[in-house]
C-alpha cells in the first residue's frame, strides 16, 4: 500500500510521533539534496547563527518544562509532552550544526558578535564523539519526558535533562 500524502495521526499514531517522524524525514531529505549541491554559500557564521537559534528554541522549551516541573499546580501532561518532544527533536539535530569550519573560538576577544561568534569550546571538535553522545542522551531523556505517564516521572526526567544540559555546557561552552 502506498501513500500520496504525509503521515496521518491515528489512535495508534499520536500526532507527536507523526510530527517527529516528519521532521526527521525532512532533515534526511534536505541532507541528501544538499550533498548534491554547491554549499559554498553557507558560511560558518551562518551555521553558528542557525545553531544559536536552535539552542534558543531548546532554551525556550526548557523554560516551559522547568516551569511546569517546579510548579505546585497540576501539570498539563499534553503540553508537557509537546514541549518535551520538541526538545528531543532539536537535540537530535543539534550536533549536526557543528561542522569543523565552525570551530572559530578565539580566546581574549572582547568584542564578540552575539549572533554569529561562537562560544563553542574547541574541545567539542577534539572529542566530538562525546559531544554527540551527550546530545543524543539528552534527546533520549527529553523523549522519555514526552512519554511520562505521571507528573512524578515527568519531573524526574526534566531534572535529569537539566543535569545533562548543564554538564554539556560546562564541558563544551566557553563563557569568557
Amino acid at each position: 500500500m502506498t501513500s500520496d500524502g504525509p503521515p496521518v495521526a491515528s489512535p495508534r499514531r499520536p500526532i507527536r510521533a507523526v510530527l517527529r517522524a516528519a521532521v526527521l524525514a525532512g532533515f534526511l531529505a534536505a541532507g541528501a539534496a544538499a550533498s548534491a549541491q554547491d554549499l559554498s554559500a553557507a558560511t560558518p557564521k551562518d551555521a553558528i547563527f542557525a545553531r544559536k537559534i536552535l539552542m534558543n528554541s531548546v532554551s525556550d522549551n526548557m523554560d516551559e518544562l522547568e516551569g511546569m516541573a517546579q510548579s505546585s499546580k497540576p501539570i498539563d501532561m499534553d503540553e508537557a509532552h509537546e514541549h518535551s518532544d520538541i526538545v528531543s527533536v532539536l537535540l537530535l539535530v543539534f550536533p549536526h550544526v557543528f561542522a569543523p569550519s565552525t570551530n572559530q573560538w578565539k580566546p581574549g576577544v572582547t568584542d564578540r558578535d552575539p549572533a554569529t561568534d561562537t562560544y563553542a569550546s574547541p574541545d567539542l571538535w577534539i572529542d566530538f564523539a562525546d559531544f554527540y553522545k551527550r546530545a543524543t542522551e539528552a534527546a533520549d531523556i527529553a523523549f522519555q519526558a514526552s512519554r511520562a505517564n505521571t507528573e512524578g516521572d515527568f519531573r524526574r526526567h526534566v531534572a535529569q535533562l537539566r543535569q545533562a544540559c548543564d554538564a554539556c555546557h560546562a564541558r563544551y561552552r566557553k563563557t569568557e
